[in-house]
C-alpha cells in the first residue's frame, strides 16, 4: 500500500507533518480528517510494492481466499438483516477460526468504538484487506449500499478461487512427474550409480563416455551434497531478494507473461482479473482513475500495473480510455475494443464483465489442454534420462563380457 508524506494543522492549530498509509489520496485525506487534522498537502511517498526485501513477508502468511469469502458474506447477512455493524463484528470475531484475520477484526473493532469508520479502520492492516477491499468498503459506507458493496465483493473472492483451484488442478500432473523424476535422480547418484562404480572398478575395464559422466555426477553429488543444498537456498534466498526489488519484480513478471506454453494462459488469467476488477470499481461507483490504480494493484502483476498507471496518468491528462488502452501496449484486441465500445455507450462495466467471463473460459480450456501439451515434453525427458542409464550401465557391462569371454 503506498505511503503519503502529509502536511496540516491539528485541531488547536499548530503545524504538523507526518506520514500515512493509504490505498490512495483520497482515503489518505479521509484518514487525516478522522484524525482531527486538516491536510493541506499530501504527496505520494514510498510505496510497498518497492520496500526493500523482508525475510519476515517469508513466515507471513497470507488470509486464505476461503475466509475472505466466508466473511464477506456473513457480513453481508447481517448488515442485510440490519444488525448494527460493530455488533456484528464482534459476532464474527467469535465464530473466526483464522488468527490473522481475528485479531485484525479484533482491532477493526476497537477503531470502530472510537468512531472510526468502517474502511478507515480496515485500512490499517493492509496485510489481511487490500487496497480493492478497503475502496469497496468505503464507496458501500458514503453510498449507504454496504450489503452490496460485500455482496460483490464475495462474488469477486469466489471467481478468484475457482481460477486459482482450476490452476492448481493443472499443474498437479506435471508437478507430480518433476518431483518423481528428482527423487529418482537423488536415488540414483547416490545409491545405485556408486555400486555399479564400484563393480566397473574392479574389473577394470575401459568405461564409455556416458558412464564417465554418470559416475563423475554421482562422485560430485556424494561429495558436494551439502554445498549443493547450500547453493539452492541459496539462489532461492537471492531470487527473493531480486523480485522484491521494484526493477526486479518487474522484470520477473514480465516473463511471466512470456514463458513458453503457460505465459498465454497467464496473461489472458491476467485480461481477465483486471476486467473483472475494473469492472468491479466502475459498477460501484467508483472514479475511473482510482479504479484503474487499484485494478492495476489488484493483478500481482508488477509490470502490467506500471502500463496501467501510466494508462491512469495519460486518462487524467484528458486521454480517452481507449486510446490510453491502446499506448499501453498490454490489453488485447478484444479488451481495446469492448473498452472503446462502452465508453461510447456508456456500459463499459457491462462489456467488461463479458470480456472477464470471455477469458475465463479461455483459460479454462487452456488449462484443461495443458497436461496434454506438457506431456511430450515430459516423456521426452524420461526417454533421455532412460537412454543416458541405460548406455552408461550397460556399454560397460557388454565391455566386461567380452573381457571375459578373451579370459576364458
Amino acid at each position: 500500500m503506498p505511503t503519503y508524506q502529509y502536511q496540516g494543522r491539528n485541531a488547536q492549530g499548530s503545524q504538523v507533518s507526518g506520514k500515512v498509509d493509504a490505498p490512495t489520496e483520497e482515503l489518505a485525506a479521509e484518514s487525516l480528517f478522522s484524525k482531527g487534522v486538516i491536510p493541506t498537502s499530501i504527496t505520494k511517498g514510498s510505496s510497498k510494492n518497492t520496500k526493500e526485501f523482508d525475510l519476515s513477508d517469508w513466515f507471513t502468511p497470507a488470509v486464505p481466499l476461503e475466509v475472505l469469502v466466508i466473511f464477506c458474506r456473513q457480513l453481508y447477512s447481517l448488515t442485510k438483516a440490519g444488525v448494527p455493524l460493530l455488533r456484528a463484528i464482534k459476532g464474527l470475531i467469535q465464530n473466526c477460526t483464522n488468527k490473522q484475520l481475528k485479531q485484525a477484526l479484533e482491532d477493526v473493532s476497537a477503531e470502530l468504538t472510537n468512531g472510526r469508520s468502517l474502511s478507515a479502520s480496515l485500512q490499517l492492516y493492509p496485510n489481511v484487506f487490500s487496497p480493492l477491499f478497503v475502496s469497496m468498503i468505503n464507496v458501500g459506507e458514503n453510498t449507504g449500499r454496504l450489503d452490496e458493496a460485500l455482496l460483490q465483493l464475495a462474488h469477486y473472492y469466489e471467481k478468484e478461487l475457482e481460477t486459482r483451484k482450476r490452476i492448481k488442478e493443472a499443474m498437479r500432473y506435471p508437478m507430480f512427474v518433476i518431483g518423481f523424476i528428482s527423487v529418482a535422480m537423488v536415488i540414483l547418484n547416490t545409491m545405485v550409480i556408486p555400486k555399479f562404480a564400484s563393480m566397473f572398478a574392479r574389473f577394470g575395464v575401459d568405461l564409455p563416455l556416458p558412464t564417465r559422466m554418470l559416475i563423475a555426477t554421482s562422485n560430485f553429488f556424494v561429495d558436494y551434497w551439502a554445498l549443493l543444498i547450500a547453493i539452492v537456498f541459496a539462489l532461492i534466498f537471492a531470487f527473493k531478494a531480486w523480485v522484491s526489488r521494484a526493477a526486479g519484480r518487474e522484470k520477473w513478471d514480465k516473463f511471466r507473461l512470456r514463458m513458453p506454453l503457460v505465459g498465454s494462459i497467464v496473461n489472458r488469467a491476467q485480461m481477465a482479473r483486471f476486467s473483472r476488477t475494473f469492472a468491479l470499481m466502475l459498477r460501484a461507483g467508483v472514479p475511473i482513475n482510482q479504479s484503474l490504480a487499484l485494478s492495476a494493484e489488484a493483478l500481482g502483476n508488477r509490470f502490467l500495473e506500471v502500463r496501467l498507471l501510466e494508462m491512469k496518468a495519460a486518462i487524467e491528462a484528458g486521454g480517452s480510455i481507449s486510446n490510453a488502452a491502446i499506448s499501453s501496449d498490454v490489453f488485447t484486441p478484444l479488451v481495446i475494443q469492448m473498452i472503446a465500445v462502452g465508453e461510447e455507450t456508456g456500459r463499459i462495466d457491462e462489456l467488461l464483465i463479458e470480456v472477464a467471463d470471455f477469458y475465463e473460459r479461455e483459460v479454462d480450456y487452456d488449462l484443461k489442454t495443458l497436461t496434454a501439451r506438457i506431456e511430450p515434453i515430459l516423456l521426452v525427458i524420461v526417454a533421455g534420462m532412460v537412454l543416458i542409464l541405460a548406455l552408461g550401465i550397460f556399454l560397460p557391462m557388454w565391455n566386461m563380457l567380452d573381457v571375459i569371454k578373451g579370459a576364458a
